[in-house]
């Protein structure tokens, strides 16, 4: 029977599956004046303004914003923060110029890589081998970075990462200003930060240029609602917008922007309040969650001051299933299965349940009690053999670029089994999504290690994405 896409979303709303998962409005945030989307779409018209040339309605919007964040300027993003990458990146870069980032930058900033023709130095995280998780990024790592390439035009990292890692970004400011060079930091899954001492100071607080926030992860806000603030002098402004201007939509969705204003508005009145309580209700979900005996929930004191690591979101829910008789995928399952749970992400030894201010009691009450029973059913001798035997861990090392990911992608290809593609150079993307972190990108070699983490990513039915072949079966590389 043909099923539309309005209908199943409707028939799904009506489900009993609790969401830990964005957008972080979690289906219960709507204003009286969003209720009918229909009512409100409109186009440019007379007295609602326009998002590339903001002189009336949408400005003062935007003005509203950069207060409310301490920022220099602010500027509505309606592409999601895929478009303020692209447009931080291009604008702080020369086409065909040196970028340095983190390796566990999201696909957006190697797609603005390949658009800019740039050359990618990269920052790599270490890895925490008791949970698989990648930590952060360290100044000493910056200022080495930047003293063996002096033609480094900006540096990007990401902190919060996708796991809740934040790096020490006052430190890394005044290292990267003292090469007279912008930061910025994609903070997507830090739009929450600012709003109690509960969590980590945002990236806008400790010296980056540019800041880079998805509203609509962490707070109530639609899907592919996102910010782009700035401060400070290193930026041009006239290229910003410019590139603004080139990446997204020429006819911006006015229902997107309503929904950021929402947010925005909800934030100035009611922060206080609600983030009080919200991590109250987070804080007792975790203080359960810490009686786990065999899965283990991540917790801060574990991760901070080690391998880079600053401090750490706590809004992230990580449990880990080393040790245990299950990997990520089969627990991710079994809370949807069993208990209608539907978790952000699956990685192959933790899930991770995203929280945010609109999460209810209830909800909370929900996953520490299924997470509880599924743990007390644990045999304590039991050990998970797959992943024992399985690499399945998301290392990142030099991968021995042989071109520039433009000159890779634009090179003639040929299609080869990825079992028979070990030396070869790839002219493709792999990696998991979520968290779209690529484990190798066009110009690299194809090696022994990586085939076998993707057969075992695919073993334990973790999704592969970024190759032309969905199946990961094959991959595209330089013909010889």
């Amino acid at each position: 029977m043909k099923k539309y896409i309005d209908e199943a979303l409707y028939e799904y709303s009506k489900g009993e599956v609790y969401p830990f998962h964005m957008p972080g409005h979690k289906r219960s945030f709507c204003p009286e004046t969003l209720k009918n989307p229909y009512e409100i779409d409109i186009t440019e018209i007379t007295g609602f303004d326009n998002l590339h040339h903001a002189e009336g309605i949408l400005l003062e919007a935007q003005k509203r914003v950069a207060k409310l964040y301490h920022a220099d300027k602010s500027f509505y993003l309606i592409n999601g923060s895929t478009a303020g990458l692209l447009s931080a990146i291009s604008a702080c870069t020369s086409d065909g110029g040196s970028i340095l980032m983190a390796r566990n930058c999201h696909k957006a900033a190697y797609h603005a890589v390949y658009l800019r023709r740039l050359h990618a130095h990269y920052l790599y995280p270490a890895v925490f081998e008791e949970t698989e998780l990648n930590g952060g990024i360290t100044p000493k790592a910056v200022e080495e970075a930047l003293n063996v390439c002096p033609e480094i035009e900006a540096v990007l990292i990401t902190s919060p990462s996708y796991d809740g890692m934040v790096s020490d970004i006052a430190e890394i400011s005044e290292i990267v200003h003292a090469h007279q060079i912008p930061l910025i930091v994609d903070e997507a899954h830090g739009a929450h930060l600012r709003f109690s001492d509960t969590f980590p100071e945002s990236a806008l607080e400790n010296g980056a240029d540019i800041v880079i926030q998805s509203l609509h992860k962490t707070l109530p806000s639609l899907t592919q609602t996102a910010l782009l603030h700035t401060q400070g002098s290193l930026v041009s402004e006239e290229r910003l917008k410019r590139f603004l201007s080139i990446y997204q939509s020429s006819s911006p969705s006015y229902v997107f922007m309503s929904s950021m204003d929402a947010c925005i508005r909800l934030l100035e009145s009611s922060s206080e309040v609600l983030f009080k309580e919200y991590t109250v209700r987070l804080k007792e979900c975790r203080r359960k969650l810490s009686d786990l005996k065999h899965l283990h929930l991540v917790k801060p004191d574990e991760v901070v001051g080690k391998n880079g690591v600053y401090d750490m979101d706590c809004s992230k829910i990580i449990i880990s299933t080393k040790g245990t008789s299950i990997d990520g995928e089969m627990l991710r399952k079994k809370l949807l299965d069993k208990y209608q749970l539907e978790m952000e992400m699956t990685a192959p030894s933790y899930v991770l349940a995203l929280s945010s201010v609109m999460d209810s009691e209830e909800g909370f009450a929900r996953l520490a009690g299924a997470l509880l029973e599924i743990d007390s059913a644990f045999d304590s001798e039991m050990k998970n053999q797959i992943k024992e035997k399985a690499q399945t861990k998301i290392e990142f090392t030099d991968k021995d670029a042989i071109c520039t990911i433009a000159e890779a992608m634009d090179a003639d290809w040929e299609e080869v089994n990825l079992k028979e593609a070990e030396e070869r150079v790839s002219t493709e993307f792999a990696y998991l999504y979520p968290p779209g972190i690529p484990c190798i990108v066009p110009g690299e070699r194809v090696t022994k290690e990586l085939i076998e983490k993707i057969e075992s990513w695919k073993m334990q039915g973790l999704e592969v994405q970024g190759l032309i072949d969905y199946h990961a079966q094959k991959i595209r590389v330089q013909k010889r």
